[in-house]
């Protein structure tokens, strides 16, 4: 079992664990003087690695895990950077345990917007420290891990004991579904002229191209079909709109037709493709609503796929354990899994 403890300190509590339980622990770090105490007591330890490293920098390249705790640190990181990294770096199925301050030591009590707030820190050895944290509400919490795909199953409130002390924590315990969830983007259906649309696969050696739209899912480029395109053209024109990268109409291969309902009665109509060949590298363009282009190995897609995006992606390969609403799908060509459906990337 791999576990990740998240701002280990001085990292006894991820000693604990690898030494009396036998379980392989990452200790992540951002303070050098405080991974030089852990290193210097427990850097033989058999099975605790110990790693001077931000967070979300740690979680996005690591091998996913089967656990991630953190005592006490989550609070102190912008939720919209921590969040997708902790839902992609945990397994299907997998665990995640954190602490949060939800009233300080004067009574101040949780905020309902995602913002950051001065708090002072007393310290061990006397004096404080003024420092930013996120103190949210539990719903606001629940709401936020949520959109990235993670369940909260328990909420304990952790009161201080001593009288007079009026700081509270809560204790989440939260879970990644072992199947990949897929949602829609809004509640409201398209309008009737974005009913078309399509989404281009890209697979390259780092894996799929996936991005973020800015109401949370995670999807493939693409976009509406325009009076006048092909159906390739679209894709060409929405690659390059959306990520910066090029490729030629001839380089796009359509994979099929998708039919299903979006509400209030909209027939929605999506064609997937497979873009074979592109030049260039993805990145954030300019008044696009997807962002944040980050490349997925298959084995270990992102959580809250737009609902287009994951029925392209199961229709491409049907053995990718994702859930979403059925869709009727109209191959154009015999879709033989691993044999010309991926092409490499251009230069």
């Amino acid at each position: 079992m791999r576990l990740c403890d998240l701002g280990c300190g001085t990292g006894r509590h991820a000693a604990h664990l690898a030494r009396t339980h036998g379980a392989a622990v990452d200790g992540i770090e951002l303070s050098p003087t405080q991974i030089q105490r852990a290193r210097a007591r427990y850097g033989d330890l058999p099975g605790l690695r110990l790693v001077q490293a931000d967070a979300v920098a740690h979680l996005r390249a690591a091998a996913p895990y089967d656990v991630i705790y953190s005592l006490s640190a989550v609070h102190f990181i912008d939720p919209h950077r921590l969040l997708p990294a902790l839902a992609a770096a945990l397994r299907p199925g997998g665990r995640l345990y954190f602490t949060v301050l939800h009233t300080n030591s004067s009574g101040s009590g949780p905020s309902s917007e995602v913002k950051s707030r001065p708090e002072i820190l007393r310290l061990a050895g006397g004096g404080e420290l003024s420092v930013h944290m996120w103190v949210l509400t539990t719903k606001l919490w629940t709401d936020l891990l949520a959109q990235h795909g993670l369940r909260t199953e328990e909420v304990t409130v952790l009161d201080a004991p001593e009288e007079g002390n009026h700081a509270s924590y809560r204790l989440f315990q939260v879970r990644r579904p072992a199947r990949i969830t897929s949602r829609p983007r809004r509640a409201q259906p398209p309008v009737a002229h974005a009913a078309a649309g399509v989404g281009a696969v890209l697979v390259g050696p780092r894996g799929l191209l996936l991005g973020r739209h800015r109401r949370g899912t995670v999807e493939l480029p693409g976009g509406t079909v325009e009076p006048g395109e092909s159906l390739q053209e679209t894709v060409v024109r929405e690659l390059a709109e959306e990520t910066g990268l090029h490729t030629d109409p001839a380089d796009v291969r359509l994979l099929g037709m998708l039919l299903d309902q979006a509400g209030g009665g909209v027939l929605r109509i999506t064609f997937g493709a497979l873009v074979t060949r592109w030049h260039g590298e993805p990145a954030d363009q300019p008044s696009e609503p997807v962002g944040d282009w980050q490349w997925w190995p298959l084995d270990a897609l992102p959580p809250g796929l737009f609902e287009c995006s994951a029925q392209i992606l199961t229709a491409w390969r049907p053995e990718l354990p994702i859930d979403h609403p059925p869709a009727h799908f109209t191959p154009f060509a015999k879709l033989v899994a691993g044999k010309d459906m991926t092409g490499p990337a251009g230069t």
